[in-house]
């Protein structure tokens, strides 16, 4: 079976269990390239799945009569090498907790453009889609690096220098052409859209809005635009930029889910990788569970997606739901599991939940520690989507998701993970910051981790993450069951809120960490040794 419009034509794909599309695709793809509504930054797996999927049920169910235009403005390889070849179509195999699978042609992704200044033809179609006064909607997966425009030392990238003095000509860096996408739609006449950042990272919209009003604001001043320009992106009547809660697990392409496709008789399953290291296939293996929170800002109008389970509130509600995740229902036990994952030599978080040592370690956090002080966001039940995550998501057998990727920028995910509960109790008359017993457990975990040792002994390779150049020295002179001077090395960085969200010493933490990592480091066989005891106690 050829994923392709010809190879879609023959009756084969329902035959082997695969749901196509019901919409009459072409006629879809001549309306969303006249009158296109919804254009999407970033071609990756969370778009695929997710955004993609939902436009999918809307054009089958006939509430939607156009697509989705897709651009990729980092990695050209994913619209060249999967894409084209497959005429915009690809596969999405929803994993389930119950070992079942279901597979689905999604074909809402009618147009692929490349977002590159220096391919003329491509560019030109850029600026024809979004001036077109019936766009309502640019969304945006590009990761919280693409929003990001200086460097370490708080300079400005070189593309984005390059661009701020060469103006909205021919930009190079990935906000200056949204920038100069922007000041094209001003110059058609101030034409309305939204700017929906679906990226998972807080306060998503006003990442995507401060870093397009730099552009704007530096071309402004340069005189390379009129101040009319900064006036429009100012007036959300004109450009709006909602902030949105996403959540849903697409990792990099399954050996198995490949497998169970090319059985099946689908050809080039086979994933590929591009020229900058994506690791990307014709398939997206994907969790059921998913959630999309979006403030529902939109002055062009919008698509009814609500009808595609797209819940639409305002700012502070996406903000409490983003809360509610990130504090305390899915990724502390995440970040819980990936440090001892690593430290007890697991390969997937998965395998992790058939532990009942740490499977009971969520558990506390979660509902324990977490939930007396859980931000409830009204819309979602914060019960109710802890269990979710505990009883179906983290155990799915079929999510080939790994501890060593989860625990890559821990230092940067602890203080918000863990921090704001801390500092929850410590604002809370009715609660104990000293009845916290596993969130120091993680951070003693942590400490543990850094020493690049696992349990039996044998040393790891630490997933990426910036603090590991300024911590790592000083971790290197403990060894295991040589940490009689712990204290004296730990001690600058549990004062450090930056880290932690608190002064550990004056959240009177400290101690509590520090004899939690002693005997995580006594030897050998310690970590396990040190979970059972402390988490299996009541």
């Amino acid at each position: 079976m050829r994923l392709n419009n010809e190879g879609l034509k023959n009756g084969n794909w329902e035959a082997a269990g695969y749901h196509v599309p019901k919409f009459d695709r072409e006629a879809v793809t001549q309306k969303t390239k006249a009158e296109p509504k919804w254009l999407h930054f970033g071609a990756g797996n969370i778009f695929r799945a997710f955004q993609a999927n939902v436009m999918q049920n809307l054009l089958n169910e006939g509430i939607c009569d156009t697509g989705l235009v897709v651009a990729e403005g980092f990695d050209y390889d994913i619209i060249n090498m999967v894409n084209t070849p497959h005429d915009n179509l690809s596969i999405l195999v929803t994993l389930k907790a119950d070992n079942t699978l279901e597979k689905h042609v999604i074909g809402s992704i009618v147009e692929s453009v490349i977002l590159d200044s220096e391919n003329q033809k491509e560019f030109q179609r850029m600026n024809e889609i979004f001036t077109n006064p019936s766009l309502q909607m640019a969304s945006f997966t590009i990761t919280e690096k693409g929003y990001q425009l200086v460097n370490a030392s708080g300079d400005y990238q070189p593309a984005v220098a390059e661009d701020m003095k060469n103006g909205p000509e021919k930009p190079a860096s990935y906000i200056g052409k949204i920038a100069s996408l922007l000041y094209a739609r001003y110059q058609a006449g101030k034409l309305p859209i939204a700017m929906v950042s679906m990226d998972n990272c807080s306060h998503n919209g006003e990442k995507l809005q401060a870093a397009v009003m730099a552009f704007a604001e530096g071309w402004t001043e340069s005189g390379l635009t009129d101040q009319g320009f900064v006036d429009y992106l100012q007036d959300e009547k004109s450009v709006s930029f909602p902030w949105s809660m996403i959540d849903k697990i697409t990792p990099r392409p399954d050996q198995r889910v490949e497998d169970i496709l090319i059985k099946d008789g689908v050809e080039d399953a086979e994933p590929v990788i591009t020229g900058k290291r994506t690791y990307v296939a014709s398939f997206v293996n994907a969790e059921e569970c998913e959630y999309l929170v979006v403030e529902d800002k939109f002055p062009n109008g919008r698509l009814p997606l609500e009808k595609g389970g797209v819940i639409f509130t305002d700012r502070e509600t996406v903000e409490k739901v983003e809360r509610m995740k990130v504090c305390t229902c899915l990724n502390p036990l995440h970040t819980a599991l990936a440090i001892y994952g690593c430290l007890m030599g697991y390969e997937l978080i998965s395998e992790e939940m058939k532990n009942p040592v740490l499977k009971k370690l969520v558990e506390r956090i979660g509902y324990q520690e977490g939930l007396p002080v859980v931000t409830d966001p009204g819309i979602l039940k914060p019960q109710k989507f802890i269990d979710e995550v505990v009883n179906l998501r983290i155990p799915n057998p079929f999510m080939p998701d790994t501890p060593q990727r989860i625990a890559t920028d821990t230092s940067q995910k602890l203080a918000i993970r863990f921090g704001e509960t801390i500092k929850a109790y410590q604002a809370d008359d009715n609660l104990k910051v000293e009845d916290l017993k596993m969130i120091p457990l993680v951070y003693a975990g942590w400490f543990r981790y850094l020493m690049g040792v696992d349990d039996s002994g044998k040393a790891f390779e630490l997933s990426a993450d910036p603090m590991l150049d300024t911590i790592c020295p000083a971790i290197s002179a403990l060894k295991l069951g040589e940490v009689e001077n712990a204290e004296e090395v730990l001690k600058p960085f549990m004062q450090n809120p930056v880290l932690f969200g608190v002064d550990l010493y004056e959240a009177g933490l400290a101690e509590q960490v520090l004899g939690y990592f002693k005997e995580l480091a006594a030897k050998p066989g310690a970590v396990g040794e040190t979970l059972a005891k402390y988490v299996m106690a009541e």
